[in-house]
């Protein structure tokens, strides 16, 4: 295995902890991309999206034991919409049971997609008939997707709909009506209920983030403003109510047009972690909050080019990642944060690049340790690489 990281030094001790990134072998074939990881009761889930001559299929394997599954089909079509910034997951519920989610076209329009899931009862051996997510019938954007266990089986799905958006196009300002955020649940046999809407004006193609805390979700997300201020808001479920939107922070970062750089949240307990990219006033920079207070602390090197991603290590520590410009080119970069304000050392993970093929890192964590996946981009093609690190 290649070493990505040797040793971060705590404090002025030398070698006081050593951290280490290891890169782990992927199961990915060539050309594949997109990948998302998630955590399971016995190991870790990574998917990826890998080409099939006309067709793209979805893909899946289990790291366990130390090693990985063999990679399982989950859907392969002509149809499906594959895009850099939106991308499919695979994530495990209370109960065991797989639930995944991937893009698919509903018409000619290039952002005429729809959100399609399935489950599967036997680890992924075999998945049901797939279901429609978004049952509007409009040919628009939805997508954006995040998934999240709910304590007592089945998942909660957060997304950004288009239904409202009459001219049909992403980032259409000639058409009328807003991009909007909604969730629901879904059970094990693709059942969806509690579904609504949560804002009605929304930015149109940042990622979505959402946690479990103990008293509920809470989704974080890109807003828009009617002056096109497009900060990150958050809402939660309050018993049977969600609240009303509120700012995480006032950036005022006024954009005409989406960024693509939305906020990624995780939870322990009560509390939730949220990391956001922003470029407010001509000044680009990377932040994490925590749900209990305070304020937000940068971690970024100060040339960050965003795509963040952000795990709970404990109830009071956050580990970030993000892209951090360099003279070269880029790298991906973590640091581990605490609810008082404390920032670890910054850590380089990987070499790569700005470009849109580079897409987003993502990350989970397994016990101890902390899972890298993002899409290596060269000369050569893309590929899937995969890092495990340990005593971050």
């Amino acid at each position: 295995m290649k070493r990505l990281a040797l040793i971060l030094l705590l404090g002025s001790a030398i070698a006081a902890h050593a951290a280490t990134i290891d890169e782990v072998p992927s199961p990915a074939g060539a050309n594949a991309a997109e990948p998302f990881l998630s955590t399971t009761r016995d190991g870790v889930l990574l998917s990826w999206i890998e080409p099939a001559g006309a067709k793209h299929k979805l893909m899946f394997a289990r790291y366990v034991n130390g090693k990985w599954s063999a990679p399982r089909t989950i859907v392969e079509r002509d149809d499906l919409f594959v895009n850099w910034a939106d991308f499919p997951s695979v994530i495990e519920d209370a109960k065991g049971v797989l639930y995944a989610h991937w893009l698919q076209k509903s018409g000619k329009s290039t952002y005429a997609y729809d959100v399609r899931m399935a489950t599967s009862k036997d680890g992924g051996a075999t998945w049901g008939k797939s279901l429609l997510l978004n049952r509007d019938g409009k040919q628009s954007e939805h997508g954006f997707v995040t998934l999240a266990a709910l304590p007592t089986g089945g998942i909660g799905a957060t997304w950004l709909d288009g239904r409202n958006m009459t001219g049909g196009e992403h980032d259409d300002h000639e058409g009328g009506g807003d991009m909007t955020l909604r969730y629901a649940t879904i059970d094990a046999n693709g059942a969806i209920t509690n579904e609504g809407e949560l804002d009605q004006r929304t930015c149109e193609c940042c990622t979505t983030g959402m946690a479990m805390t103990k008293n509920g979700p809470v989704i974080t997300y890109r807003d828009r403003a009617a002056d096109e201020t497009r900060d990150i808001s958050y809402v939660r479920l309050n018993g049977k109510s969600w609240s009303k939107p509120k700012a995480l922070r006032a950036d005022g970062w006024k954009i005409h047009g989406c960024p693509v750089n939305g906020p990624q949240t995780d939870a322990i307990g009560n509390e939730a972690a949220t990391a956001w990219f922003t470029a407010a006033n001509g000044k680009q920079s990377v932040y994490v909050s925590f749900l209990s207070g305070g304020n937000a602390i940068a971690v970024d090197e100060g040339k960050p080019v965003g795509r963040v991603d952000v795990v709970m290590l404990d109830a009071k520590t956050a580990l970030v990642t993000w892209l951090e410009q360099t003279e070269a080119s880029a790298e991906i970069r973590a640091r581990k944060v605490t609810s008082d304000g404390k920032r670890g050392p910054s850590i380089k993970v990987a070499e790569s690049g700005v470009a849109r093929t580079n897409g987003f890192t993502r990350i989970t964590r397994a016990g101890n340790d902390v899972w890298f996946a993002w899409t290596d981009n060269t000369s050569a093609g893309k590929r899937v690489r995969v890092a495990r690190g340990r005593g971050l």
